[in-house]
């Protein structure tokens, strides 16, 4: 189709994501038609530099042929096979248990989902039916942090605190509650350790203004991403979880954005040792080459579910759940990380990509540099105006 075709073709029927539906009408969409490495090129020949890893997802980079042959193998095979009715495919299983094998030592099961989204709703879904089960009903409100994002499904984008993703939607629920993120560079906390302790002593409060009998959990991005790659201290990710621990509500990591090596680690929460109850990821797992996400979930928790009524089946589940392609894919994908040194490669380009970036500091509008080796970003503002605050963007 001719690329005016294709312009006026999305113009009147594809509806974009996360956009001013009129503003897209008005400026047209741009094709990309093919990449390689990092790099994109659209219709019109123009080649972009896709310094955003397309949702910080292609964490391998466009054109690994060895992922095209592990998908096109799979779909020879078996193209499709459901997990409902006890089926279930090689690949699926070998993912799920490699995932296991490589994430934090409390996670012991693991729900494959179609993305971010719709693995935090089952999560949250997972969280419910377990309190339901183990007789704790009221365990219901759930917290997360200011400007975390949590995805856009119907529950995971009350936990979202970016405005757009509430604005007519309804949102947050009554039982959703947001916390201050731990954000030293506009916060006037002395240290780290002063930053560290006013968190837990937010945490603390909340939980007891609600009841700890009615708080189910807490839920946070290891690196704030969608809301400013927010990078709390070292040891604040720590003190939260143990913090949950001792509150009695579950500890959920969402590691969709920062899973699989894009902090240095393959998960961000194995830097400082942190066990989730639940943990939540997605984009890396098959570096966006075909939808996949996941839910890991500790064995306390899933013994509570299957045992809360022994006769009855657990109704949750999606058509395309484990499916075998992309679980195909999310293989090959973890044997490049580890076998084609991916992820020894990303620890060691980090400090000069530091170096890049702290170059631009002396620019009046660039103030604290926030990173944890390749994920990073520069606060722009005005660089001395650091105590005022974050504003929510729309």
């Amino acid at each position: 189709m001719p690329i005016q075709s294709l312009i006026e073709a999305d113009r009147k029927h594809l509806i974009h994501p996360v956009i001013n539906y009129r503003a897209h009408e008005a400026r047209g969409v741009t094709v990309l038609e093919s990449a390689s490495g990092a790099f994109l090129r659209d219709a019109e020949g123009n080649e972009l530099l896709d310094a955003f890893s397309g949702l910080w997802c292609v964490n391998v980079g466009y054109g690994q042929q060895s992922i095209v042959e592990a998908a096109t193998r799979q779909m020879q095979k078996l193209p499709y096979a459901t997990g409902y009715f006890h089926f279930g495919s090689e690949p699926a299983i070998e993912l799920a248990q490699k995932l296991v094998d490589v994430s934090p030592a409390s996670l012991q099961h693991v729900y494959f989902t179609l993305g971010g989204s719709d693995a935090v709703d089952s999560a949250i879904r997972f969280i419910t039916h377990y309190f339901n089960a183990k007789g704790r009903p009221s365990k219901k409100h759930i917290l997360a942090l200011q400007r975390g994002y949590h995805g856009s499904s119907s529950m995971g984008a009350g936990l979202t605190a970016l405005p757009a993703f509430h604005r007519n939607f309804d949102l947050p629920l009554p039982n959703q509650h947001h916390l201050p993120s731990p954000y030293a560079y506009r916060n006037d906390f002395a240290n780290d350790a002063a930053l560290i302790a006013a968190s837990v002593a937010e945490l603390e409060t909340k939980v007891a203004e609600l009841g700890a009998d009615n708080v189910a959990a807490f839920f946070c991005e290891p690196i704030q991403g969608s809301g400013g790659v927010i990078v709390p201290p070292v040891g604040w990710l720590k003190a939260m979880r143990e913090s949950c621990r001792k509150l009695g509500i579950l500890f959920v990591a969402d590691e969709v954005i920062t899973g699989f090596g894009r902090t240095g680690p393959l998960f961000a929460c194995q830097a400082e040792h942190v066990e989730p109850d639940l943990m939540t990821v997605a984009k890396g797992l098959t570096a966006g080459y075909a939808p996949m996400g996941a839910v890991l979930m500790s064995d306390e928790i899933y013994q509570g579910i299957a045992d809360g009524d022994a006769e009855a089946i657990v109704g949750h589940g999606h058509t395309y759940s484990a499916h075998p392609v992309s679980a195909a894919i999310g293989l090959e994908v973890l044997r490049l990380y580890h076998e084609g040194g991916l992820l020894a490669n990303g620890v060691a380009r980090a400090p000069r990509f530091a170096r890049g970036l702290d170059t631009l500091l002396s620019h009046p509008r660039l103030g604290d540099p926030l990173h944890r080796r390749l994920r990073r970003a520069l606060d722009v503002g005005r660089a001395h105006v650091r105590k005022s605050g974050l504003r929510p963007r729309a």
